[in-house]
């Protein structure tokens, strides 16, 4: 994948430029690395793949660079996908991101894989950022791009109910691993 993260960022140096809040789209064809002894690209693989774009839209945006100046990382906090239909070795395909609204707390992105004009999956993930001092709050991370959150950026209530849900403790509290009796 750092291939292929590096060779996104190499083409976005020639790419249209976006703002954050646009859709990015990548267009892909799945390749041997990709797909599993099904001979499709499996569920982990499509995580991998919102990767790459999450990243091209941050490379686009130039939001990438301010992340870089701050000293900052992203990390996903959770993710949840729904697969429809299978990509199979050599089928064309575009990754379609968008984020999808802000939080207090997370940055959360809507992606697809997207092949003949269908939705073939779709994920959502939440996002933060992290600096030296801890988890760098949104607001910061606005300010340091120059963006406010468009109002038709709200985050559905299921998806924060979702979030909610999944979470473990912060990275502070301890997490107790129980299972086989230990």
């Amino acid at each position: 994948m750092i291939f292929r993260i590096l060779l996104t960022y190499l083409r976005s140096k020639k790419a249209s430029k976006l703002s954050m809040f646009d859709t990015g789209s990548l267009p892909m064809r799945a390749t041997l690395t990709d797909i599993d002894f099904a001979g499709h690209i499996n569920n982990g693989m499509y995580f991998s793949i919102f990767d790459l774009g999450r990243f091209d839209l941050m490379f686009r945006s130039g939001v990438w660079d301010v992340i870089r100046k701050n000293k900052w990382t992203p990390v996903v906090q959770a993710e949840t996908i729904t697969c429809r239909k299978s990509v199979k070795l050599g089928a064309k395909f575009t990754q379609e991101t968008r984020v999808l609204g802000l939080d207090e707390k997370c940055i959360y992105f809507e992606q697809r894989i997207v092949c003949n004009g269908e939705i073939y999956a779709q994920g959502y993930i939440a996002t933060r950022m992290r600096g030296r001092k801890g988890a760098v709050s949104n607001e910061e991370i606005m300010q340091a791009v120059g963006l406010t959150v468009p109002e038709d950026r709200v985050v559905p209530e299921w998806v924060s109910q979702w979030r909610e849900a999944s979470a473990l403790p912060g990275a502070r509290k301890p997490a107790p691993h129980t299972w086989l009796g230990r």
